[in-house]
This record gives structure tokens, C-alpha cells and sequence, in this order.
């Protein structure tokens, strides 16, 4: 990210709600800051927010565009704990980690935590969240603390790092239990035809080496 990307995503309140198009904040930055992407495409920034994108970017304050969403208040994401199944996909679709529980147990929400993103509410299978309105007639920056778009920035690199290394690990436990059947494949098929099992040993090779290649070993 060059520097006027990194004063963009500073400008931006880090809710990473996707709304404005992009996968997240600073994906946006960047696309404003290459002149890929227009600077009125946050919503959770309101007017406030095209006013300090403006300033950094040099380009002419305008309306917010309608079709990324409108300007509101500061809300906070309130499960149902009467009516949660316990399903994660909440968990899953937190950018900031924001939703505390686990499989078939109970969820509930951080409130420091929460951006009202509202990324969980469509993955709820009993539509068991709604969004509490936290910053009463405040809207867009007027409504978000800076120091909770810094915390919310922090949490969501936070997650990233983890996701990347539970991937790794994964795939790291599934590379070895691929070894482990390459090294006495008898052992673990219930096929005894040499040739039915030297194709299995070929797609696990194949596999691995494909592993190998994403990793850029050799």
C-alpha cells in the first residue's frame, strides 16, 4: 500500500462492510488512491467522510452515491439468544472478531468489538440479530470514535493473520496425513489391486506436489 493509500485507509472508519464495493478497507484505499474507485462509496463515513477523503485526494466533495447505501447511525449488532442455534456462520462473517461462542452453543456480541458492519445479519439462518441504533441522531464519522475506527482496524489485521495461519496449519495437517498414506498406502486402502492402487498413489502425488507449488517449494 503506498501513502496515499495508507492516509485514504486512515480517513476510512473501518468497518469493513464491504458496502463500498471492495472486500475491505484498505482495498478500497487503494482503488481511490489509483483512481480506480470514486471517494463517495462509504457509506459508515456519511458526508463527513467524502469531505476528509476530498481533502487528502484533492478531488471535489460529492454526494454520497445512493447505490452503496445511505449515511446512519452508529449501530450495534444484538443477537436473539433465545432464538440462536449456535451455527458460527455469525462467527465466520465477523471482519473483527466481534461475536463471542461456539458450535451448538450460544453466540453473543462484544460491543466494543462491533462495527455494524451488518455482515451477520444475512448469514443468519433464524434471523436472530437486528442492529441497535448506538449513537442516537449522530451519523457517519459525526457517530464513529476514532479511537474505535483504530481499534476496529487492529482487530480486523488481527483476524486476517489468524485465518492465514489456521489455513496453513490445515493444510500443513493435510499434507501430512497424504505423506503418511504414501509411505505404506496398502495399509491404508481397502484395495489390494496394485493397480487401483497406483492410481490412488498418483493422485496423492499429484496432490502434494500441487501443495509443494502453492508454497513455491520445489
Amino acid at each position: 500500500m503506498n501513502e496515499l493509500a495508507r492516509r485514504i485507509d486512515a480517513a476510512l472508519p473501518q468497518t469493513q462492510c464491504t458496502r463500498c464495493g471492495y472486500p475491505d478497507c484498505a482495498a478500497y484505499a487503494a482503488a481511490v488512491a489509483d483512481g480506480q474507485a470514486p471517494i463517495n462509496q462509504c457509506p459508515p463515513g456519511g458526508q463527513v467522510g467524502i469531505v476528509r477523503l476530498a481533502a487528502i485526494t484533492g478531488q471535489a466533495t460529492v454526494p454520497l452515491n445512493p447505490a452503496n447505501g445511505v449515511e446512519g447511525p452508529l449501530t450495534l449488532a444484538v443477537i436473539d439468544e433465545d432464538w440462536c442455534i449456535g451455527c458460527t456462520l455469525c462467527i465466520k462473517a465477523c471482519p473483527t472478531d466481534a461475536i463471542l461462542g461456539s458450535n451448538k452453543l450460544m453466540h453473543t456480541v462484544i460491543a466494543p468489538y462491533c462495527t455494524g458492519c451488518e455482515l451477520c445479519i444475512p448469514v443468519c439462518p433464524v434471523d436472530c440479530i437486528s442492529l441497535e441504533n448506538v449513537s442516537g441522531d449522530r451519523t457517519g464519522w459525526d457517530a464513529w470514535p476514532q479511537e474505535q475506527a483504530d481499534l476496529a482496524r487492529r482487530r480486523y489485521a488481527e483476524r486476517t493473520v489468524r485465518l492465514a495461519r489456521e489455513k496453513q496449519e490445515h493444510e500443513q495437517r493435510l499434507e501430512a496425513k497424504a505423506k503418511m498414506k504414501l509411505a505404506d498406502l496398502a495399509a491404508h486402502s481397502q484395495h489390494t489391486d496394485p493397480a487401483v492402487l497406483d492410481k490412488k498413489r498418483a493422485v496423492i502425488e499429484a496432490a502434494l506436489a500441487r501443495a509443494r507449488e502453492r508454497r513455491g517449494q520445489t
